[in-house]
């Protein structure tokens, strides 16, 4: 397995030491077989930068019921991959509590760590489709039958293909390939018909995209590039990029046609994973996993609306059907609702472990679920927020780097 340097990445300040941290933490984890020298210089980095403490392993089967007060009258079922563990893992939320259905092994590679990163289940709910980070020499996209994770078909991708979300016709898979361990160069974004599983477009965007999300009509796809402080809108007609938006403190601008330059890493002041739209599509919502807040643009005017402050790493976001936003906090070991309108914080809360990754809401409004990764041997944990009492109802921990999280479908449930 080759290795790829990240050029450019240096560790300047306090934030770019974490952003380091954060590339070390994956070749660490991920690629096992580098040589061993490799291996303990990160090793080293990563412990003298983040330095966090030990926490003990608890069962993968462990779980917490809901209490009594919040119990779900039926049975939510979420897909969440497990990105050091190669795993796929269905969970069923309900009146008896949350609990693992199945876990199903994903990837190539028979020695190495594959790395599944993000996921999409098909509108129809008929199959589910996963992002794998690792392959010979890339990554790839792969498409499974909804239930049994029964193997259809996967096809190649860019350099360590990130965030996925599907179009609500699902014939259109659009994966960020975020390039994490690559060099500091412009990466993109796959387009990949569904039917057969080629990738019909490669669109470059920018420096390691990652948050992909389609607006409610489906005409635009919004991504986050990390890397170049920048909100890339891809136009789904034309597959290419229409505008994109700068996001810099006090630089705040937004652009037409596709960017032409590159950040300096000196200059990052945001350094964004996620762009969310609105329910209406109205509005695009930017985590800044830097500064700690939230950028709101006006996708009519093309112009910032807000900024508002948010928890220590703000990483992804989801929205509720009632205009919530639910942002979880990577670095914070927490997970914040607002209301996006004023950019006011209705509740934090704190999760089992560290290094909150994903959310995902249900269709009917009732709840929240969360993914978080863990740190070192910890599992992974999902955890479940009602959202009409906005506090945590149930845990269960999963294989290690719980990361992506989808929602499949309810059913009643069984006595």
């Amino acid at each position: 397995m080759r290795y790829r340097s990240r050029r450019g990445f240096a560790a300047t300040n306090a934030d770019s030491r974490e952003l380091l941290a954060s590339a070390i933490a994956h070749n660490v984890r991920n690629r096992p077989c580098a040589p061993m020298a490799r291996l303990l210089i990160f090793a080293a980095l990563f412990l003298a930068i983040l330095a966090p403490p030990a926490t003990a392993q608890t069962s993968p089967k462990t779980q917490t019921p809901a209490p009594s007060s919040s119990s779900p009258a039926q049975d939510y079922l979420v897909y969440v991959v497990c990105e050091s563990a190669d795993k796929v893992v269905l969970l069923r939320f309900g009146p008896h509590g949350l609990r693992e259905e199945h876990e199903t092994h994903v990837g190539l590679l028979p020695v190495d760590i594959n790395g599944p990163h993000g996921i999409a289940v098909s509108p129809d709910k008929q199959f589910v489709y996963v992002s794998v980070g690792h392959g010979r020499p890339d990554g790839s996209a792969w498409k499974l039958k909804a239930g049994t994770e029964e193997v259809v078909k996967y096809t190649p991708l860019g350099l360590f293909p990130a965030t996925a979300d599907i179009s609500k016709d699902g014939e259109f898979l659009y994966v960020a390939n975020a390039n994490f361990h690559g060099d500091m160069v412009p990466s993109s974004i796959s387009v990949v018909a569904t039917g057969a599983m080629l990738e019909v477009k490669r669109i470059t965007t920018c420096t390691m995209p990652h948050g992909s999300r389609l607006s409610p009509d489906g005409s635009r796809h919004y991504s986050a590039c990390m890397m170049d402080d920048m909100l890339a809108e891809i136009d789904t007609q034309k597959f290419a990029v229409s505008r994109y938006f700068m996001l810099s403190v006090g630089t705040e601008m937004g652009m037409a046609g596709a960017p032409q330059s590159q950040m300096k890493m000196s200059d990052l002041t945001c350094v964004p994973t996620w762009a969310q739209p609105s329910n209406d599509g109205s509005e695009i919502y930017v985590a800044c996993n830097k500064s700690n807040d939230i950028v709101v643009v006006d996708t009519a005017s093309w112009k910032m609306v807000k900024r508002f402050p948010a928890a220590n790493g703000v990483y992804n976001l989801a929205m509720t059907k009632d205009g919530r936003l639910v942002a979880t906090n990577k670095r914070d070991q927490s997970v914040s609702i607002f209301d996006p309108k004023s950019g006011k914080e209705l509740a934090r809360l704190p999760t089992k472990r560290k290094v909150v990754h994903g959310a995902v809401v249900t269709p009917d409004n009732r709840y929240a679920f969360i993914s978080v990764e863990g740190i070192g041997s910890d599992p992974g944990t999902v955890e479940v927020i009602d959202l009409d009492t906005l506090k945590t109802v149930a845990t269960l921990d999963v294989p290690t780097q719980a990361a992506g999280i989808d929602f499949w479908k309810m059913e009643p449930s069984n006595p």
